[in-house]
């Protein structure tokens, strides 16, 4: 089976993926680092010289790769990626166990802004411009992270107790 965990950015979907797989023992794979493993270029560098429709072609190629591996695995989706070319559709249609880590609005925004320069989405905006960026962005995105077959609200959880809800869904 595989876990697959969504959700916005800075929600945690990496990081609870690691403890996860160190809990199971199954192995993690954040979808966005094996695009850049197959493509030779970071996230950035693809939107940059490649443009954003060959990114979300190549992963959804690379997300359908990914979930036909009939591997346990611990899978963390970029924070588009289940909007985009049916990939929710195709998640659902896996043996899969699919988490929205859903993280509130001031949650989201606290996490950004202390590694605000590492995210290019929100590099270039002000501070005070951030929530409202998140907020229009869930609001485009949350019905397909709706669609996810559990739903964990992460905020005021430690990466433990959000870990420990997932294991016990299994």
């Amino acid at each position: 089976m595989h876990i697959v965990l969504l959700g916005y950015m800075a929600s945690g979907k990496s990081t609870i993926g690691k403890l996860l797989s160190s809990q199971t023992g199954h192995p993690f794979l954040d979808l966005d680092e094996y695009i850049c493993q197959k493509e030779k270029l970071s996230i950035s560098e693809i939107f940059a010289q490649k443009g954003e429709i060959y990114f979300r072609l190549k992963e959804h190629e690379y997300l359908k790769e990914v979930l036909e591996n009939k591997q346990d695995m611990i899978l963390s989706l970029g924070g588009g990626t289940p909007c985009y070319a049916n990939n929710m559709e195709l998640i659902l249609q896996n043996d899969t166990l699919s988490v929205y880590l859903k993280a509130s609005i001031q949650t989201l925004s606290e996490r950004l802004l202390k590694h605000k320069s590492s995210r290019p989405l929100i590099a270039s905006l002000e501070d005070e411009q951030v929530p409202e960026f998140i907020a229009k962005h869930l609001f485009e995105r949350r019905f397909f992270y709706e669609q996810a077959s559990q739903t964990i609200v992460i905020d005021h959880k430690s990466e433990m107790e959000i870990a420990a809800a997932i294991l016990q869904l299994l």
